[in-house]
């Protein structure tokens, strides 16, 4: 007897699903896996062009899904995203959040602007896209919120704005956890290690620095979108029916013997 795709007639919102250049990043990954698994899929970017890349991928594959453009900063945006999946589709049953930016410098040398546009990108996002899909997932009797965290959080490394930021996610992440859980909702988080994604490549990274990254590994595997996708998938599932306000580090052992930094 072939098994049940294991989203079957969930409806999800996937943020930051288009990619930055050609390739796999997370949020790409998670899109596609969402939709191979019986999903409907809202493939939300503030790249017009890199999400309805996303979705032609889908398509191929005979999947369900609609290109939506917002800035999930700004909280109108994250409304009208909310408001199109239910109109689109009925309801709402998940909400992956992967839209993040990265900042480097100490608290000395940052400025002020560019903390707060940090802070707007990484962490404000996921309050105001669960502000609007929280409510819709009660509705529909609970549902399943995934945050995308970083283990700057844990392992801080010359990024103070975004290791703060991605500390803040894992922080909500638990807070909302409480707050929801009585409505059905589960929320969760995942910390991802240094996987090679089209974010990475497009800004330049050297053949010897992937490598080292690779090394970094105990597995001495490198990590890709497809991981963080999987475990996206798993959280998104009934699998994790009893998994609620966890962080589920997927680095390949890197945050437990990463070499110091040099």
């Amino acid at each position: 007897m072939p098994l049940k795709p294991r989203l079957e007639g969930k409806i999800a919102i996937v943020t930051g699903a288009g990619s930055r250049a050609p390739g796999i990043g997370n949020g790409r990954a998670t899109a596609i896996l969402f939709a191979r698994e019986g999903a409907k899929v809202l493939v939300v970017d503030n790249n017009p062009a890199a999400a309805e890349e996303t979705l032609e991928m889908i398509r191929k594959e005979n999947g369900e899904a609609e290109a939506f453009v917002a800035d999930v900063s700004k909280s109108e945006d994250c409304r009208a995203m909310v408001e199109r999946a239910v109109s689109r589709w009925g309801h709402l049953d998940i909400l992956d959040n992967n839209v993040g930016i990265g900042c480097r410098g100490s608290v000395v040398a940052v400025g002020e602007e560019e903390w707060d546009r940090v802070m707007a990108v990484n962490v404000k996002s996921m309050m105001l896209t669960g502000k609007f899909a929280v409510p819709a997932m009660a509705k529909g009797g609970g549902g399943s919120i995934i945050n995308i965290s970083s283990i700057s959080a844990l392992r801080p490394r010359g990024l103070t704005p975004y290791t703060a930021s991605k500390g803040a996610v894992i922080a909500l992440t638990r807070a909302m956890a409480v707050d929801h859980g009585m409505e059905g909702i589960r929320v969760n988080c995942i910390v991802p290690g240094p996987v090679y994604t089209p974010m990475v490549y497009s800004q330049g990274m050297s053949e010897d620095l992937r490598e080292r990254r690779r090394q970094a590994s105990l597995l001495k595997i490198e990590g890709t979108g497809w991981d963080i996708g999987y475990a996206a998938l798993f959280l998104a599932s009934d699998e994790s029916r009893y998994i609620t306000g966890i962080a589920l580090v997927v680095d390949g052992g890197v945050s437990l013997a990463s070499p110091p930094r040099g």
